[in-house]
């Protein structure tokens, strides 16, 4: 196994922060909800504020990549959280004014999408191939780091203080991270331009593997949010109480990013990212099937299968984007990665109103089912061989 440079723990500690701080930052405005909908707020438009940072992330992932590409990943975690601080800050004078938070929110989320963009890249750029899969597990758990730290202070800073309150810790984390980075961060080694050779070759023309990952990628992410957002909702439909629900929903997260890790170290014993991803995509298609029998038959184990269904939804993430990384080369993987997001991103997107009308017309059991024929619909996808400039 290669050594593995020390560094290259201190960008990923890094890393992991930033993401976690970024994650928080887009996670604030949906725990907002109730408080703005206390204030007069409709849900329609207390939902749309909560929207505001993930659109604004989908606006800007790809041109932060490209901008990675360019300049390198320092200059783009620093700065952006630098703005993501302003952001930030814009939405904390904002107060309470529904149209200044939504305007500060959506560029938030454009600002946060740098540490999407670049966090990754840093990872895999430090770490050797043998490693990048243990290291892409650990970066993977900045989302649910990131989730649980709104969770545990938005709903009830806003609810005691206000709007102004629950957004200080977004405030203060992004520029202090800004300022951890900038002294911290420093840019993997990189060949020249002149000696890159086929790493700076356009990827998305001489083969179609990045495309068929995307693909793949945006078809497993349906299963992963369909869980996420409508767990909580299918425990309380069969009886469960909502405080439970919330803390098995909240448990299964962990449990599936400590299974991300797993699955990182799985794909570096084998050497294969596609490989353990083709055993993921059958394996959500079994659990989501399985979900459906559960309600059907009105099964006990719902809490089990619901926690080992999370696990396996989230397991390709990694997977994916180590894959998108090490085939994309350092030149283009900040904007592969960009491309990457975006498209799980808009995907996520659609699975609220989607998944929710699906459930009002052939209800939960229906609704699992037909959710696990996109795993089934990705597996032909999956390439059958890795792609990578190392």
């Amino acid at each position: 196994m290669t050594r593995t440079p020390a560094r290259a723990w201190t960008m990923l500690g890094l890393g992991v922060a930033a993401q976690a701080a970024g994650t928080l930052v887009v996670t604030a405005p949906a725990l907002l909800i109730p408080h703005l909908h206390a204030q007069g707020l409709s849900l329609t438009q207390a939902g749309l504020l909560a929207a505001a940072p993930t659109a604004g992330m989908v606006l800007t992932l790809i041109a932060w990549g490209a901008v990675t590409d360019r300049t390198g990943e320092r200059v783009v975690i620093a700065g952006g959280l630098v703005l993501t601080t302003l952001a930030v800050a814009g939405a904390w004078v904002a107060g309470d004014d529904p149209a200044l938070l939504g305007v500060a929110f959506l560029l938030a989320g454009m600002t946060s999408a740098s540490t999407n963009a670049a966090s990754g890249r840093v990872v895999v750029g430090w770490f050797p191939k043998d490693r990048r899969g243990l290291a892409m597990g650990i970066r993977q758990m900045s989302q649910p780091l990131g989730v649980t730290l709104a969770a545990v202070t938005v709903p009830t800073l806003a609810e005691a203080s206000g709007v102004r309150a629950a957004l200080v810790l977004p405030v203060v984390l992004c520029a202090v991270l800004a300022v951890a980075c900038t002294l911290g961060i420093v840019d993997p080694p990189r060949p020249p331009a002149a000696a890159a050779g086929p790493a700076a070759e356009n990827p998305y023309r001489s083969t179609g593997f990045l495309w068929r990952i995307h693909a793949v990628s945006v078809l497993l992410v349906v299963p992963q949010f369909t869980l996420s957002t409508y767990g909580l909702v299918w425990l309380v439909t069969l009886g469960w109480s909502t405080a439970a629900a919330g803390l098995l929903v909240g448990a299964s997260q962990f449990v599936g990013a400590v299974g991300r890790i797993l699955v990182g170290v799985w794909s570096d014993r084998v050497g294969s990212r596609v490989g353990p991803l083709r055993v993921v995509a059958v394996s959500a298609a079994a659990v989501m099937a399985v979900l459906a029998l559960v309600d059907v038959a009105h099964l006990p184990a719902a809490a089990v299968v619901l926690v080992v269904a999370t696990s396996v939804t989230v397991a390709d993430n990694g997977l994916a984007y180590t894959s998108v990384a090490e085939a994309a080369g350092p030149r283009w993987s900040g904007r592969a990665l960009g491309a990457q997001n975006t498209g799980q991103f808009i995907a996520a997107s659609a699975v609220g109103p989607g998944i929710g009308a699906l459930v009002g017309l052939v209800g939960f059991a229906g609704s699992f089912l037909l959710v696990a024929a996109l795993p089934v619909l990705a597996l032909p996808l999956v390439p059958r061989v890795d792609r990578s400039h190392d």
